[in-house]
């Protein structure tokens, strides 16, 4: 219990600093999909703010600082009931990280980007989500207000069951 609100009060600090920020903030975006554990799914939904991206030396990748608080459902699968940890938890996910892309603006290729952050959950674990700690990778596209991606979010087997999470997303978002 006591981990779940140390949990908790990380992720609102997180949704703070991210409504804090707003001067600096490039893009928000509000994401929805399936999430899929084996092949049972269950829907997904996350909020990102991704900043003004930063050119990396002399070369043409750049970064973006990207913070993102998330929300998958749980579900109800008859061979995990007795498992410890199940599956019925539904589990929040604050995260922070970077997102890259190649190319500059007028390139086709350059609304292709790769993300990686670092999370914390909250809400319980589950068997593809067991420890309160998670690594989340993103693949996808942002063309102007409308992105999809494909997310992975795992805890890079540093605890069992690691089943992960993954996902197909679709977001809508605008500058600020």
């Amino acid at each position: 219990m006591r981990s779940s609100r140390l949990a908790l009060g990380a992720l609102a600090a997180l949704s703070l600093a991210a409504a804090a920020a707003p001067a600096a903030a490039a893009h928000l975006e509000i994401q929805g999909g399936r999430s899929y554990m084996d092949d049972h799914g269950t829907p997904a939904f996350f909020i990102e703010s991704i900043f003004e991206p930063e050119q990396m030396g002399q070369s043409r990748f750049t970064w973006s600082p990207d913070i993102s608080i998330g929300y998958i459902k749980g579900r109800d699968i008859g061979r995990y009931r007795d498992s410890h940890p199940g599956v019925t938890n539904n589990v929040w996910i604050g995260a922070a990280g970077a997102r890259f892309h190649y190319g500059s603006a007028g390139d086709w290729y350059q609304p292709l980007f790769f993300s990686f952050q670092v999370a914390g959950t909250a809400g319980g674990r589950t068997q593809a989500l067991s420890s309160g700690y998670e690594f989340v990778s993103t693949l996808g596209y942002q063309w102007k207000n409308v992105s999809f991606q494909v997310r992975h979010i795992s805890n890079g087997s540093f605890k069992e069951p690691n089943r992960g999470e993954t996902m197909a997303l679709v977001g809508v978002g605008f500058d600020i």
